[in-house]
């Protein structure tokens, strides 16, 4: 296989139409044409990630995350003055690694969709940016629940995302109807309210938009945009076995310690 053949067949998991007008999805740096020698799956695009898929053998980088929304201005080694994506293509291009990124359209998967709930011991019945309509894909999951607060949902996500959650919310409230958006939440806080959703779990969230939220009653659980979505480089491993790629040829890349909380210790 080579790498333009894994790259239509990851389109056909996730079709480019499914990603937003605005995205990059595909493949972004590398040679159609070479062969697949290995694939390394991870969440972001990066000189370590690039550095780890060489370690193991592999010439093809998978991640979630594209290696930037915006071009920058050329493509050089790393420094502090230029954009970190810079030296990712540059490092990418100069090893012979390809990148492919499956991002928005990703997020709108029904594996996705059913992923995140089910780490929590939950099934998510439809999507939540197509609620009456449980057959399309679409961003995040509705998932019905015995009644359970909100500090005990907060708890039970961030054990399951070994993570460090803040919640909004009234600790003692009451929640039955949850919503599950991967990254950052954006405008998807309204169409969990629109239908009925007591609380939202997702990675990020702007202050005023969560404060707002938690006012008119909807519950915001906040678990960090790249530990929330760490779990989706396992669907990307699993679509790309099922493109052909042999399993001892495909690894997973631990997600980087990135941000840390010193209320634990000194690790998020």
């Amino acid at each position: 296989m080579n790498v333009g053949e894994l790259e239509r067949a990851l389109f056909e998991a996730f079709p480019a139409r499914d990603a937003e007008p605005w995205d990059r999805v595909g493949l972004s740096v590398g040679d159609p044409d070479a062969e697949v020698a290995g694939v390394a799956c991870a969440l972001d695009a990066t000189v370590a990630s690039l550095d780890e898929a060489v370690r193991r053998g592999a010439n093809v980088l998978v991640t979630h995350h594209p290696v930037y929304l915006s071009a920058p201005d050329r493509f050089c080694p790393a420094a502090p003055g230029r954009p970190s994506s810079s030296a990712t293509v540059f490092e990418a291009a100069r090893r012979g690694v390809g990148i492919i990124s499956m991002h928005t359209n990703l997020d709108r998967s029904c594996a996705a969709r059913t992923l995140l709930p089910r780490l929590m011991g939950l099934t998510a019945g439809t999507s939540l940016e197509w609620a009456e309509e449980p057959e399309r894909t679409g961003i995040g999951g509705i998932c019905e629940t015995d009644p359970i607060t909100v500090k005990e949902l907060a708890l039970r996500a961030q054990e399951a995302f070994a993570t460090c959650a803040q919640a909004w919310g009234r600790p003692d409230a009451l929640v039955r109807r949850i919503a599950f958006v991967g990254g950052s939440l954006g405008d998807f806080g309204e169409l969990a309210l629109e239908h009925g959703c007591d609380a939202v779990v997702t990675g990020e969230l702007g202050y005023h938009r969560a404060q707002d939220l938690a006012l008119r009653g909807l519950s915001v659980v906040l678990l960090g945009h790249d530990r929330i979505e760490q779990p989706f480089c396992r669907i990307l491993a699993d679509a790309t076995a099922h493109a052909g790629v042999a399993q001892d040829r495909i690894h997973i890349i631990s997600l980087p310690q990135q941000w840390w909380a010193p209320s634990q210790g000194g690790h998020a």
